[in-house]
Order: C-alpha cells, then structure tokens, then sequence
C-alpha cells in the first residue's frame, strides 16, 4: 500500500515537472520622473492643477492583473512622480466612468477599504524590499512595509507622510507628499528605484497595475518596473522623539478582609519612544517604559493538550521591523510541520511573572500582572549593499509579590528577575539579489535566583542559520535554516526543562532518552530544508524535512511546542491563472507529512487533500479532507509510554459571501472522528457583518466547540499496588463564544473602536481509565476502565479502590471544569496631526470559575452578567517631534 502510494506521488511529481510552462520574462517598464523647477512643489490638495505637475509625462497603460491577467482593465489609471531634495510627489488619476459609484468607505489607518490605490517603492533596488504608501477613494492612509519579495508584510510601519483625494466628472484623484526620510536609500548621483502602482477598482474587485504582474510569478517586489531620473538626491537621516503619559484608573470587586483588593487602583506613567536614523538605511528605535495598554486583549483559549498557545504580538514597538527579526524554525507551504516555533518570539519579554509566593491560610497575596519593560532598544534597517541587520536590546524589571501575613505584618517574595534579553540577526543577499544567507543569535540572562525561582534558568543561547537560492527567475527555491540552544541553571532549573512536556526526557519506554537530575546545562539543534517550485504554470511543489533534537530548548525568548521530531512533507498544488465561466481561480491541493521521534519509532503519517474557490460572483470557499492512518503521541501521557492513537478522518470547510456588500456573511466547520469513535469532535463559528453606511461596520461571530475523547489526560501516580498509574477520563467538552466588533470613523484620524468576547469552557469527566497497554493495537486493550462502585465522588475528591477491600489506593481531585470570561475594550483614537495621537481606552475583564453541572448559557448569564468586572480606563496623550 505504502509503495503503491509512493508511486502515485513520484508519476504525478514528473508530470508535474513536464508540465510546467517555460519561463516567460516580462519586459521591465521605465518611468522618468523630474526634479521640480521654479513652479515650486504641488500643494498637497487632491486636484492635480499645478504648474509643476505639467514638467512630467503621464504613466499610463495599466493592465489587469486579477482576476483575468494581461487584459484592459475595467477602468485605466495613470500617475506622475516629481521630487525635490526633501520630498517625493505622486499624482494619480483613477478614471471612472461613473463616479457616483466610487466606493468610500471609511475605517482607521491600514483599513483598505473600497477603492484604493497604492504606490510601492523598492528604493534599495534589491527586489525583496519595500515601501508601500496606499490612500483609498475616502482619504483613509495605509502603508506597508514588505520584505522577502512581498511575502512578508508588515503594516504596523506607520510613515509620516501626507495625502489628499479628491473625487470629479473623470473618477477620482490622489495627490501624495512622501518625506526622503520616511524611504530608505543608498547614496549614488543618478538613483534607479524599482517601482510599481496598483489600483483596487472596487466594483469589479479588480487590480491593475503599471509593470505587469503574471499570476503565477515567484514574487512581488522583484517584478517592479523602475524609476528613473532621480539625480542628486541626499539620503535623509530620521529623527523622531515621540514622549507619551498615560493616567489609568483601574475599578473591581472588592475582596472582604484583602488589602490589596480595595475596589480602586490609580497611577499616572510617562516614558519615551524614539527613532533615531543612525544612517539612511539603518534606524535606531529606543523605547523607556513603554505602554502597551491600547493594545487589543488577547482572544480567550483553553487548551487541554498540555502544550502552550501561541498569541500574536499586537505591541507596537516589537511588531515594527519584526519581519527582520524573525527566524521560523520550520514554516513551510505543507504546514502542519509546528510552523509557528521560532527562535525570537517576543511575547517573551514583558511576560507575566513566571512565579508565585507560597502562602498560609489567611494571608493574601498581591501578585503583579505583568513586567514591566524598564527599556529597550531596537537597531535594525537594511543597507543598498543587501545587509539586513536586526539588534534588539531590552531589559525587564525585577517583580516581587507581596504578601499580608494573618497579623498584619507584610513580606516580599521575587517572582520574577531582573532579565535581559538580546536578539542579533544579519542576513546577506547576493547573486544578483536571487540568494541569501543570513544567521541569529539570541541572549537570555536572569539577576541571581532566589530558591523559589530556581525552575528559571539562568542564561539561555540560541543561534541559527539560514539561507535561500533562486534560480530560473525565482520560480524554484532551496532554502533550509540549521538551529542549536544552549540553556545553564542550576540542577532544578535543568531537570524542571527535562520534564517539561516539551521534552519528558523521563518517559518510562524512551531507552534512548536519559533523564539526568545533575546536569547543569543542555544543548540542544533542529533545521528544516527544503525544495520547491512557486512559479510559472498551473503547478506548484514544496518537499522537505524539519527536525528537533530532544535536547533543543528554545522557550526563554524563542516558541517551541515540543522536541524529539523528524519531520518529513510534501506539498502539491495546482492553480488556474485565468477565470472561466464559474471560478475566477481555482486551487488543488495535495498533502502528506510523517515523522519519527529520536529512538528510531515512527509517530505519525497523514494525508491531506484541499481545494479553495474564488467563485465568479467573488464568494469564497474550500474544503479539506485528512486521513491519519498511524498516530503515536510521546506526550500525551505526560511523561508516561509512547501511546497508540486510533487512526482518524477529518474535513474542514468554508464559505465567505461576497466581501464588497456592505452585508456579508461567513461560515466555517471542521470535525474530526476516530475511526473506532475513541474519539469526535465538531467546530462551528459563523458570523456576519454589516456596514450600513461608509463610517460604520458591526460584525459579530459566534462559535461552539464541541469535544468528545474517551483518553483525556488527567494526571500520573508512581506507584498503585507496585506499579503507576496512567490515570484518564472520557470527557464531553463544550466551548461557547462570541466576537463582536463595531468600528466607528468619524473622519480617516478619528475613530471608535469596539470589540468584546464572551466565552465559556466546560469540561465533564466520566468513565475513569488508566493505560495498561499503551501501543495496543485495539482501544480496549489499551485501557481499563473503573467500575462505578471503584470510584467514590466525596467532597469534590474521587476516590478509587481497585481491589475492593475497602482501602483507598489513590486520589484526585474532580477534574470538572467551567471557565467563564468576558473580556472587551473600547479604543477611542484621534490622530491630531501626523503621528502624534490621543487614546482613550475603556478595558473590562470578567473571569471566574463557573458551576461545570450547569448547561452553557445558564453560566454565562451567572457568571458574567450582574458581575462586576474588573474596569481599566486609560487616557494616553503622545506627540512626535520630528527633527
């Protein structure tokens, strides 16, 4: 079967090479702009009548570039570029026959919605970075900075630079001044700049461009057309100090008798941001005390796996530039190959305190939420010679807890240490800008550690290397990164990382793992390479192996989920590049991935074939089917034998109405079923949104989480009658919650911002279990289940007595659970002038543990509604002096 399989995959993979088209080379357009004369600079008023604009040619023949590719474009477009010492200037008029159907809608920066267009800049002429300056038919602004040739994106770079749009009888005008320094830019007499200018014809949801762009190309930024005429340009070094403060009241429920739970809270904070232009190419970021307090509450999860989740980073400071910084272990186009682990993962830093006091009863305790930043700096840029270079320094505070001891008296314990944290990346293009090689290296060191905090380790190193080759213009790729991590600390901090899930070097049936309670230190490696094809034809492929050593411990500033994993996949998709009477494009996919673990045993194979639709009245779908024919975990036992997983199936679907109605509607469901039914579980989450005029959009989407396993961990006992115990449960979870948005703009700078999430988590356990044999090929064998009358629930503990002779041989507490939250916040944000901003920011928090024999809604209403909620109101003023 397996060979047959293999066959299969090896024939379509040759036709898939003797199918491909051959490379077709799109002639590089040219547009020659012209420094400003005697006319003087254009006022910056959305009507193209200056004198100035006349010393230029219009660029024109824009060509479709979706959905029908090298076709006229529904509407045509064209622009003109001027420069000064100081500035560029662009013109653009956006023809349109009908221009009362030119769509404004209106959103905060970065929106993108309605008619847009965009200029997009590669002014280091490398082909894999850019500048994006976009402004919609409405006058909302959006900037983006791109690298690794468009498929990294980063449209927190927030630029100073000034627009106006104006709408007549022939469509609708922009007019854009964009600072010199707000672009980065080697010195040389005559400039050429990669160029390009893309157009959103809303009505039609159709791009244009100026330099054609195939569908099936291998990139973005390197197929710019270019800009040429700029002569005698000096690169201009920016200097920006931005100081904030922020006056914050905070309101809860009252706890009778604690302290430190009075019902109020007060502060007022000030600190610094700054960016300094070391050099053209090269800006120096420095941050004292930040606050991140206007940044959106990370969405509720429960996860039962063991395993940490992963949050995006929402802070400004750390997601500017962070495309620099990243370095993912494993990504790739197959996934399901932990795609997320990475080496600098900076939610690390800030985190909340990693430890807590012990107490008595009677006394209280008063826990800080977070660590605060004391400072960080941020060097980073990319140079006209192809360096990309990346250093980030940052320094967290020490935080104690204090605790009220029954007679009043108070101590403090450190729940944290003072840390520092240091991240080095550089990368190197060459070869005409189709390669790379670049490398990291990260630094953790902690204060000296008290012996409640000796977990943490005292240092941690990791370091990284990786690089790319392009060749046939960019179409194939091979790319791989080799990873290592060193972490030192004393024995409990070293023996604690053994035992961690990510590693449970004390698995009872791993002879090749060895749990080591002395050691002192542990290095560990990991890399990924592969292959693969992205452009020119129908047919793309990727291939390749990741791999993590047991050792490998990236978690003091890296991502990791687990270790001890060989990974082996493979990606086939097929693509159409033009539309037919039913689809706009088409895409098929085809998946496979395995793996091993480090002694030798094979854990896990699955297969996996999708297919999205962009259907031709612009709705969306896809569908996915997977089979899983083997499974082994090394983890779900928490440190016990390898166990069996029954195989399973599993689909997921989607479907998105039109997204330019102003009422769209989304629907999303996946399920997953054991084959011998160990197993099931259902996700469903839909929604809808509505925007009744231009300023305003509400949206809400519920979801239901349903989760039935008969093999639920709950915990481990060494020794029951002279052997452990693997001790599981049968659970039936439900997950409840609700996203609702509402967002409000007033004008492109002021806007309102709403967002909330009820959620509830429910967990009950029944038909208790322990593992006799874990790799049993049948999941009876595998168990053996209590009987009712082995069981005894008293006091909210089970009992269990195996034998029946009246005496308890362990105990566990009841696993039931229900969690119950709301969580929302209210963002108020006016834009006063041009990077300097006002926040106004009204956070409420209700958690609590609900009663698990209650049904869903019942808890909501109980634990949310008639509560008092934790209440956060923040008024943030910051001005950004520009020098």
């Amino acid at each position: 079967m397996k060979q047959a399989c293999l066959f299969l995959v090896c024939i379509f993979f040759v036709q898939i090479l003797q199918a491909q088209d051959s490379t077709t080379v799109v002639p590089k357009k040219r547009y020659r702009t012209q420094a400003l004369g005697m006319e003087g600079a254009p006022i910056i008023d959305g009507v193209l009548d200056d004198a100035s604009w006349n010393l230029v040619q219009w660029g024109d023949n824009f060509i479709e570039q979706r959905p029908d590719e090298n076709t006229p474009p529904g509407q045509q477009t064209a622009f003109k570029v001027l420069y000064d010492d100081k500035s560029l200037y662009i013109g653009v008029r956006c023809f349109d026959d009908e221009p009362d159907k030119i769509v404004k809608r209106l959103s905060r920066r970065d929106g993108f919605e309605g008619d847009w267009i965009g200029v997009f800049i590669d002014s280091y002429l490398d082909k894999r970075t850019s500048f994006g300056f976009i402004v919609t038919a409405a006058g909302v602004k959006g900037d983006v900075f791109g690298s690794n040739n468009g498929a990294d994106e980063d449209d927190s770079w927030n630029p100073i630079w000034y627009v106006k749009t104006q709408t007549d009888d022939e469509g609708w005008t922009a007019e854009m001044r964009i600072p010199l320094s707000q672009i980065k830019f080697g010195h040389s007499e005559d400039q050429v700049w990669g160029f390009q200018v893309m157009r959103r014809y809303f009505r039609n949801e159709e791009r244009s461009v100026w330099q054609r762009l195939p569908r099936d190309v291998a990139g973005w930024t390197s197929e710019f057309g270019e800009l040429h005429g700029l002569k005698n340009i000096e690169p201009q070094r920016q200097v920006e100090i931005q100081p904030y403060t922020v006056a914050k009241t905070e309101t809860f429920e009252a706890e009778e008798g604690n302290p430190f739970e009075d019902g109020s809270d007060s502060n007022i904070t000030v600190g610094l941001d700054a960016k300094i232009g070391v050099t053209n190419d090269l800006t120096l970021d420095l941050t004292v005390n930040p606050d991140f307090g206007q940044v959106e509450a990370d969405p509720s999860a429960i996860a039962l796996d063991g395993f940490q989740i992963f949050f995006q980073e929402r802070r400004p400071f750390f997601v500017e530039n962070k495309n620099i910084f990243d370095f993912n272990v494993s990504q790739s186009e197959a996934g399901n190959t932990f795609g997320s682990d990475n080496i600098f993962y900076s939610r690390r830093i800030g985190r909340s305190p990693q430890g807590s006091p012990d107490t008595e009863d009677g006394e209280f305790v008063d826990q800080p939420a977070n660590t605060p930043i004391i400072g960080a700096a941020k060097f980073s840029g990319k140079t006209k010679n192809g360096w990309a270079i990346g250093v980030l320094e940052s320094v967290t505070a020490q935080r104690r807890a204090t605790i009220s001891g029954v007679n009043g008296d108070r101590r403090k314990e450190m729940v944290e240490p003072m840390t520092n944290y240091f991240v080095g990346r550089l990368q190197k293009d060459f070869n005409d800008r189709n390669s790379y090689i670049g490398g990291i290296f990260t630094a953790t060191h902690r204060e000296e550690l008290p012996q409640a905090l000796d977990f943490l380790h005292r240092s941690a190193f990791t370091g990284g290397v990786d690089f790319k080759h392009q060749w046939n213009n960019r179409d194939w790729y091979l790319e791989g990164n080799i990873t290592f991590s060193h972490v030192k600390g004393g024995e409990a901090a070293i023996k604690n990382t053994q035992e961690s899930i990510t590693h449970l070097f004390h698995r009872v049936d791993a002879d090749y793992l060895e749990l080591d309670s002395t050691r002192t230190s542990l290095t560990g490696t990991g890399g990924n390479l592969q292959i693969g094809k992205l452009g020119k034809g129908n047919f793309r492929f990727e291939s390749g192996a990741t791999w993590r050593s047991p050792e490998l411990e990236l978690n003091d500033i890296g991502f990791q989920r687990q270790s001890d994993d060989i990974r082996h996949y493979t990606w086939i998709g097929y693509r159409t590049l033009k539309p037919d009477n039913t689809f706009r494009q088409l895409g098929i996919n085809y998946n496979h991935y395995t793996a091993w673990d480090y002694g030798g045993n094979h854990n896990y194979l699955q297969f996996n074939t999708n297919s999205w639709q962009n259907w031709k009245g612009n709705w969306f779908s896809n569908i996915g089917l997977n089979y899983a024919p083997l499974e082994y975990s090394n983890f779900a036992l928490r440190g016990g034998p390898r166990l069996r997983l029954s195989p399973w199936v599993s689909f997921w679907n989607n479907i998105e109405t039109d997204n330019r109605k102003k009422m769209r509607f989304f629907y999303f469901h996946n399920g997953q079923k054991a084959l011998d039914n160990s197993y099931k579980s259902y996700y469903m989450e839909g929604g809808v949104t509505y925007q009744p005029i231009n300023a305003l959009s509400v949206s809400a989407f519920p979801s239901l989480r349903i989760n039935h396993d008969k093999l639920q961990f709950i915990d481990n006992f060494d020794d029951v009658n002279g052997s452990p115990r693997y001790l599981n449960g049968e659970i039936d979870q439900r997950t409840l919650s609700m996203s609702i948005r509402l967002n409000y703009t007033i004008n492109p700078n002021l806007t309102i911002q709403y967002w909330g999430q009820p959620f509830i988590s429910r967990g009950r356990y029944t038909n208790f279990k322990h593992v006799t044999d874990a790799t049993a090929k049948r999941f009876e064998d595998r168990i053996m289940t209590y009987d009712q009358d082995q069981v005894i629930l008293v006091d909210d503990v089970y009992s269990v007595d195996e034998n029946l002779d009246g005496t308890e041989d362990f105990s566990f507490d009841n696993p039931d659970f229900s969690f119950v939250q709301f969580r929302s916040n209210l963002v108020i944000r006016w834009e006063y002038i041009p990077g300097s901003e006002l926040f106004l920011v009204w956070s409420q928090d209700v958690s609590r543990d609900g009663d698990p024999t209650n049904g869903l809604l019942p808890s909501l209403n109980d634990n949310i509604f008639g509560q008092k909620p934790q209440n956060i109101f923040l008024l943030k003023a910051t001005y950004r002096f520009v020098l």
